[in-house]
């Protein structure tokens, strides 16, 4: 199986002006995401998707490979279908949030071997227990609920389960690195949105809502993904740890 791994990367952001090329122990972050991701076994490509020279400058002189995308997509959904019409030898696309340098190599690995013996899977992505009660409802952390086969039920930015009996159910953070077979996302990418995904701001509802199932990966892994100087800086200081 020919596995692309996608970075989608825009350089506006609305709390990180220019997020993706900030510092990271003397390399743009963009190019940090590029590294780890490109470790993954299973991935035959790493590419970074950008609306921005600026982004395509950054990771082509760090040796990276990068293209340029439409700068009118709505969502970052549209961007990675662009990169997969372009690459018809892939069959599978992983997409890596370029504002995770921390991404483990292996998780990619992971999303890509749920494939393997299940000819009928579209879709994957990962969860990740939190146990932390004003984490469990902060809005911004998607909350998922799976099937005891470890297919999704449902996405959410409220609490579930609803804890009426504490301690019975584990509540799982999602991740927001997903894997599709090529021709799914272009189909996916085509569809109209659907309510429930209106409703919670949530892409991947839309796959739910018509019908397709999704396989969720647990992992044990810690994320620190950037969204403020705060982080930026706690992720510096983890590569400074990192590299003594």
């Amino acid at each position: 199986m020919q596995v692309l791994c996608v970075i989608p990367a825009r350089y506006a952001s609305t709390r990180l002006p220019g997020k993706p090329l900030k510092d990271i122990a003397g390399k743009p972050m963009i190019c940090r995401v590029y590294e780890r991701a490109a470790q993954a076994k299973r991935v035959s490509a790493t590419l970074v998707a950008t609306d921005d020279e600026r982004i395509k400058t950054a990771v082509e002189e760090h040796g990276g490979q990068a293209m340029m995308t439409r700068n009118d997509h709505p969502t970052g959904t549209d961007r990675l279908a662009e990169v997969a019409a372009a690459h018809t030898e892939a069959d599978l696309i992983i997409n890596v949030q370029g504002d995770e340098p921390l991404i483990d190599p292996g998780l990619i690995d992971e999303l890509a071997a749920a494939f393997d013996d299940d000819a009928d899977l579209q879709m994957a992505t990962v969860m990740t227990e939190i146990t932390d009660p004003e984490e469990q409802k902060n809005p911004n952390n998607v909350k998922v609920v799976t099937d005891q086969n470890g297919y999704a039920l449902y996405f959410s930015r409220s609490l579930m389960p609803y804890p009426r009996h504490e301690g019975k159910s584990p509540v799982y953070k999602h991740i927001g690195i997903y894997a599709y077979r090529r021709d799914f996302l272009l189909r996916f990418a085509k569809m109209p949105q659907t309510p429930l995904e209106q409703a919670e701001s949530l892409e991947q509802l839309r796959a739910l809502e018509n019908g397709y199932r999704i396989r969720v990966i647990k992992t044990n892994a810690r994320f620190v993904g950037v969204d403020t100087a705060e982080d930026l800086a706690r992720v510096n200081e983890i590569y400074r740890q990192m590299q003594q």
